[in-house]
């Protein structure tokens, strides 16, 4: 279907109708993810989640996808990624986290999972890929919608927005130097989180050591007294 009947049949659909529930889900879920982070933080805790965006597909990208993927108009439902709730974590151990916290959730219904942090793609791109349902309360009833969430470290969502905005500058077709230079870009992307990861458990192994130390003084100063 070309993109200008797309555009004509705009008038038979309502997009702002059909735009309203996703609108509703990722904002009250940026709110909930947002909510247990503050939870860790108040409770002295490392926080899995850093930071919590969301967003709806725009109008145009959707008639853009569904012109390529020949989908029709009244089964936009079948979408993954109208609305997606993207969770940045500060270190890698913490997607596993997150992504479990999240499938062990009564609110959402994780259908499919899709992990390019383990198995990149052959550009580089990692992230965690979790495509679920999730009901909405609105004034017309509840509202089934599909939520995709993306978790990733700071260090893959950087390179995601650079790759992100040459595909964009290059419409799709990324010059091949380029490309091979975004692959060594990922590659850094890995150790950069690797060895962050490795500086954290030698922090928390020294901070145990410290912890279980000043146990063994107290104990020992309470038994010579």
């Amino acid at each position: 279907m070309s993109s200008d009947l797309l555009f004509q049949n705009q008038t038979q659909f309502n997009f702002e109708e059909f735009f309203m529930p996703y609108d509703l889900a990722v904002q009250t879920f940026i709110i909930k993810l947002e909510g247990i982070r503050q939870q860790y933080r108040k409770k002295g805790l490392h926080s899995p989640i850093e930071s919590v965006t969301g967003r709806v597909k725009s109008c145009q990208s959707i008639i853009d996808k569904i012109g390529l993927e020949n989908i029709n108009l009244q089964n936009l439902e079948a979408l993954y990624d109208i609305a997606g709730i993207r969770i940045l974590c500060k270190y890698v151990d913490d997607i596993a986290v997150v992504a479990e916290m999240l499938r062990n959730r009564r609110d959402v219904d994780v259908i499919k999972e899709k992990d390019y942090v383990h198995n990149s793609k052959s550009s580089g791109y990692r992230s965690y890929h979790l495509m679920s349902n999730y009901l909405v309360e609105t004034i017309d009833g509840v509202k089934p919608v599909r939520i995709e969430f993306q978790i990733r470290t700071h260090a893959m969502h950087l390179w995601a927005t650079v790759e992100h905005r040459l595909k964009y500058k290059y419409k799709g077709e990324i010059p091949p130097e380029i490309r091979e230079r975004l692959v060594r870009a990922a590659s850094a992307t890995v150790s950069l989180d690797e060895e962050l990861s490795a500086i954290k458990n030698e922090i928390e192994e020294a901070r145990s050591e410290f912890t279980a130390n000043r146990g063994s003084i107290c104990d020992l100063m309470h038994w010579n007294y």
